[in-house]
């Protein structure tokens, strides 16, 4: 099932009523620096969600492009509507991110540096990576769900900015994060995942692994072929066949 546009806005709302009741809870505004602090940590959760989300949909996309899937395409089926779908929660998650950041005066990344690279006054450099990989998602997204408007072949073309939008978010959370030492290890094994999903795609186009459409030739090439006498030629018509109109009245 693919979801539409409209359904991005009910999964950003859904999940910006969440935001807000899981910062309440855990950390109730009990002061005014508290209070302060729960739309950088909405704005800090809903951003690693999205990532952790991103890496899994770019993981996900090149296990479906591997030429074998061509042969194994009961398994694209299943994972195919998982991967198209998983573009709307992540472009939700990075909208409510966006929005968290925007709406704290203390942020510093206001509307402008939200959407224009290098327009942030807090850690210039990283949050404009974010917003160009951010573009380089909605490239890639957008692109693969209209490919009609899209001449031939550049569909693949633009559908490999996911992977840059992924490595400008990596970079992005590493540095823009003030959390980045704790959360080392997630961030070196979701690296190690593209990577690994990568290098495998990578090997499989290598080793020119026989696929469906590239060993069916072959197979026919192979198969006996059946043997067509040729229909004999027709004869002159036997006498008794001829007919002869009937006499006109009169005649």
């Amino acid at each position: 099932m693919r979801l539409s546009g409209r359904a991005v806005l009910l999964v950003m709302c859904v999940i910006g009523l969440m935001a807000v009741y899981a910062t309440d809870q855990i950390l109730p505004a009990r002061t005014e620096y508290v209070a302060e602090m729960r739309v950088w940590l909405a704005a800090r959760a809903t951003g690693i969600v999205a990532y952790a989300l991103l890496t899994v949909l770019v993981s996900l996309g090149m296990v479906l492009s591997h030429p074998i899937n061509k042969s194994t395409w009961k398994l694209s089926r299943v994972l195919f509507p998982w991967h198209e779908n998983l573009f709307v929660f992540v472009v939700a998650f990075i909208g409510v991110h966006i929005i968290s950041l925007v709406i704290d005066p203390y942020a510093g990344v206001g509307l402008d540096g939200a959407f224009i690279p290098g327009l942030s006054s807090y850690r210039s450099l990283p949050v404009a990576l974010g917003t160009m990989g951010l573009y380089a998602l909605l490239v890639a997204g957008l692109t693969a769900r209209y490919t009609r408007f899209l001449p031939s072949g550049w569909w693949l073309v633009l559908h490999r900015f996911s992977l840059v939008s992924w490595g400008l978010g990596w970079v992005h959370g590493i540095l823009a994060g003030t959390d980045t030492e704790l959360l080392r290890l997630f961030y070196v094994a979701s690296g190690l995942l593209v990577l690994a999903s990568a290098s495998y795609r990578y090997w499989v186009a290598k080793q020119q692994r026989p696929t469906f459409a590239s060993s069916l030739p072959e197979a026919l090439e192979e198969a006996p072929r059946p043997v067509i006498a040729p229909s004999p030629l027709p004869g002159p018509v036997p006498a008794t066949e001829w007919t002869i109109p009937a006499a006109r009245p009169g005649a």
